[in-house]
């Protein structure tokens, strides 16, 4: 019997909140003054205004602060952290030398040597001293080819064709005109210019 008691008070206390809501809600509601709202704004531009202010002023101690930071780190630390810096920087010398490598080598074999790379896993090329792997790549492109026939090159191109020329271009193509000098043309500007203001 006790347990029924503890459940009809909740239930007897949950009506009770809700008809307060709507009493709240009623005098929330009260019609929009406008001097007030105003000085509420006046009030928030000024506070924020003070804040920019002592950012500005905080902004040289907080530099200060880092520079001390940086002064107080170990040799060590800096050490490590130019060593990470130039770590990245050879890996991506590496990867650019491997990825124009493998470009290279399947300018040959592939309709876009572009398409072999990305099928490739680059950083499986380099050695231990930094060496390109050429042999390893060969024979993944190989490999790559027979997955993927349809990134081979068309068995009728075997190698780029020069493009045709073009006769209709340049001064070849106009059997009548004569070469001109620089002067020739400047005069017949300057006539043009000057038959036309007569």
């Amino acid at each position: 019997m006790p347990e029924n008691e503890e459940t009809t008070e909740q239930v007897e206390s949950a009506p009770q909140e809700t008809d307060a809501a709507p009493e709240a809600a009623a005098s929330e509601e009260e019609p929009f003054d406008r001097a007030r709202a105003e000085e509420k704004i006046r009030k928030a531009n000024s506070e924020a205004k003070n804040l920019r202010e002592r950012l500005k002023e905080l902004e040289p101690l907080a530099q200060k602060a880092r520079e001390l930071e940086d002064a107080q780190k170990s040799e060590q630390e800096r050490l490590t952290e130019q060593l990470t810096q130039a770590q990245e920087r050879i890996r991506t010398v590496q990867q650019r030398a491997v990825r124009a490598e493998v470009r290279a080598l399947a300018a040959a074999e592939f309709a876009d040597p572009e398409d072999a790379h990305a099928f490739l896993s680059l950083d499986s090329y380099i050695d231990d001293s930094g060496e390109i792997d050429a042999a390893a790549i060969q024979q993944d492109l190989k490999d790559l080819l027979k997955r993927k026939p349809h990134l081979a090159r068309s068995s009728g191109d075997v190698s780029p064709r020069p493009p045709r020329p073009d006769r209709s271009q340049g001064s070849s193509g106009n059997g009548s005109r004569t070469p001109t000098r620089p002067e020739d043309e400047f005069a017949g500007w300057l006539g043009n210019v000057l038959g036309k203001t007569s």
